[in-house]
């Protein structure tokens, strides 16, 4: 398989940009392709970027807590372009609890502030696995 790509996102009115950064890093480092897509983007945005870098994996950086009403729209719009293409979320504001609750409605992984670099790294391989473009 080619370099996994990951097209990492701020999703929504949230600002905060220094995690998405230092994760978009941390992949590059580990052999992924990562397309950085910066501040305020919206479902249909992801959607369309998605589709036009072909990527394997959407990583939302989330800071705020619009995730929750962002996500089933994006999740959305992705089966109704049956884009087959993992969802995740991470960042400051995830707790467990919260965790729980968007992997049930389709998330495929959810870290918070304490995930460790190598636990994302690996489930971001683990979730591609066997995935070809």
């Amino acid at each position: 398989m080619d370099k996994i790509r990951v097209l990492i996102v701020i999703l929504g009115l949230d600002q905060h940009e220094v995690g998405a950064i230092a994760v978009s890093r941390m992949l590059r480092d580990a052999g992924m392709e990562v397309i950085y897509a910066g501040r305020f983007n919206l479902p249909p945005m992801i959607v369309q970027m998605a589709m036009e870098e072909n990527v394997d994996v959407i990583g939302l950086s989330c800071h705020s807590w619009e995730y929750f009403y962002y996500v089933p729209e994006l999740l959305e719009l992705l089966k109704e372009k049956k884009l087959e293409i993992p969802v995740i979320i991470g960042g400051s504001v995830i707790t467990p609890g919260d965790a729980e609750i968007i992997t049930k409605k389709g998330v495929a992984a959810a870290f918070g502030p304490t995930s460790l670099n190598e636990d994302i790294i690996q489930t971001i391989k683990r979730i591609t696995s066997g995935k070809t473009r």
